[in-house]
C-alpha cells in the first residue's frame, strides 16, 4: 500500500510539471538592440559652402556650328565669404565667361559657359571644374552634354591618305550623307591642291554619296594637305568642304635628321647615333659611311638586313667644328631616288659671357687733403 501511494505521488508530480510548462511557455528572447547609425557629417562646420542649382546641363540636340550658352547658378550656404578662384573647361571648345569671384553667405553667384559645336558630330560630353574656398566641395565638376547633328555628314570627318614609297598613287574614300528631308544635289568636286583629284559617286540619289580622293606621283615627300569643295543645290549650304591630309613616305628615312653637338670645345667624349630606315619593299644596301672632318670615328652596323642600319659616332674631347665648313655624315645608298644619304652635323653656340659690372666708385678717404676755400 505504501509503495502504491509512492508511485501515485510521483505520477502526480510529473503531471503537474508538464501542465505548468504548458501554462507558462518559455519567454521569447528579446531582440538585439539596434546598432546606432554612423554620425552624419557635421553640416554646421564653419566656412563657405557651395551648392549648384543644376550641376548637369543637357542641351539636347543641336545643329553642328550652333553655340550653346548656359549659366550655372550656385549659392553660398556657408557662413563665410565664398571665393571662386578658377573655372577650367575640359577643352578649348568650351569657354567660361565673367563668373562671380566672391559671394557672401546666403547670396547667389553665376558661371556663364559657351560651347562651340562646330567641330563635333554625335554625342558630346564636356566638363567644367570649379575651384573655390568651399569647405564641402573645393573642386566641383559641372557637366555639359547633348547631341550634335549635321545636315551633311562626312565619314570619316578627316581623310588621311598614306602613300608608301613604292606606291604609284594613294586614295581615300569619304561617305557623304544627307540628313535632311530635302534632297541634296552635289556638283563636280574641285581640289585646292593640284596633286590631288576627286571623283564623286552617287549611292542613293539626293541622300548618299561617295567621294574618292586620289593622289598620283610625283609627290613631295612629307605631309601635304588640301580640301575638296563642291557646290550644292541648297541655298543655306551652297558649298560643302571636305578637308584631307596626305602622308607621302620617303623610301629612306634618317632619325634624327641631324646631329647637334654641345658647345665647343667638347669637355668630354660624346657618342651620338643615328638610324637609317628603308621603307621601300626593295632591299637597301648602304656603303662608305664617313664624316668629312678628321678625328671622328664612325661605327656602322646593319641592324636588320636591307631594312635598318645604325651609325654611332665618337667625337673626342676637345672637338670643335672647323669654322666656315659644312660638316656632314654621308653614306652611299642603292636606292636610285636617294643615292647619297646626308646628315648635317652642327654644334651649339656657347652663350656669351655677361659683360663685367662697372666698378663702384669709392668715397674719398676721410684723412685725404681737403680743398681750400677762398673767401
Amino acid at each position: 500500500m505504501i509503495a502504491r501511494n509512492a508511485v501515485f505521488g510521483l505520477l502526480t508530480l510529473g503531471l503537474s510539471v508538464v501542465l505548468g510548462q504548458a501554462e507558462n511557455p518559455p519567454a521569447t528572447p528579446a531582440p538585439a538592440a539596434p546598432v546606432p547609425a554612423a554620425a552624419a557629417a557635421d553640416t554646421n562646420a564653419p566656412g563657405a559652402k557651395i551648392e549648384f542649382a543644376t550641376p548637369i546641363h543637357e542641351f539636347g540636340k543641336i545643329k553642328s556650328g550652333d553655340l550653346v550658352k548656359y549659366t550655372y547658378y550656385f549659392t553660398n550656404t556657408g557662413d563665410q565669404v565664398l571665393e571662386v578662384t578658377h573655372v577650367q573647361p575640359s577643352c578649348g571648345c568650351t569657354t567660361a565667361g565673367d563668373f562671380s569671384k566672391k559671394v557672401e553667405p546666403g547670396q547667389t553667384g553665376s558661371i556663364p559657359i559657351q560651347f562651340n559645336s562646330g567641330n563635333f558630330n554625335g554625342q558630346v560630353f564636356k566638363t567644367i571644374t570649379v575651384s573655390s574656398s568651399a569647405k564641402n566641395q573645393p573642386n566641383t565638376v559641372l557637366q555639359l552634354k547633348g547631341t550634335i547633328w549635321k545636315a551633311v555628314e562626312f565619314s570619316p570627318a578627316y581623310s588621311v591618305l598614306t602613300i608608301p614609297p613604292d606606291a604609284p598613287s594613294g586614295s581615300a574614300t569619304v561617305r557623304i550623307t544627307n540628313n535632311l528631308e530635302e534632297p541634296l544635289v552635289l556638283l563636280e568636286p574641285q581640289s585646292s591642291n593640284t596633286a590631288f583629284s576627286a571623283q564623286l559617286k552617287t549611292n542613293e540619289p539626293g541622300r548618299g554619296f561617295e567621294l574618292i580622293i586620289t593622289a598620283k606621283r610625283p609627290l613631295t615627300t612629307g605631309t601635304m594637305n588640301g580640301q575638296i569643295t563642291m557646290k550644292t543645290s541648297w541655298t543655306n549650304t551652297p558649298v560643302v568642304t571636305v578637308p584631307f591630309w596626305a602622308n607621302v613616305q620617303s623610301a629612306v628615312m634618317v632619325f634624327p635628321p641631324q646631329i647637334t653637338l654641345p658647345p665647343a670645345p667638347l669637355t668630354n667624349k660624346i657618342t651620338p647615333s643615328i638610324t637609317i630606315q628603308n621603307n621601300s619593299t626593295n632591299q637597301l644596301s648602304v656603303s662608305d659611311p664617313e664624316v668629312n672632318v678628321p678625328g671622328v670615328e664612325v661605327q656602322f652596323k646593319e641592324m636588320q638586313p636591307g631594312k635598318v642600319f645604325s651609325a654611332q659616332f665618337v667625337f673626342p674631347e676637345g672637338f670643335q667644328l672647323p669654322a666656315g665648313k659644312q660638316v656632314l655624315f654621308t653614306a652611299k645608298s642603292s636606292n636610285p631616288d636617294t643615292p647619297l644619304i646626308k646628315v648635317p652635323i652642327l654644334q651649339a653656340v656657347r652663350p656669351a659671357a655677361p659683360p663685367p659690372l662697372p666698378a663702384t666708385p669709392q668715397p674719398p678717404a676721410a684723412n685725404g687733403p681737403r680743398a681750400q676755400v677762398t673767401h
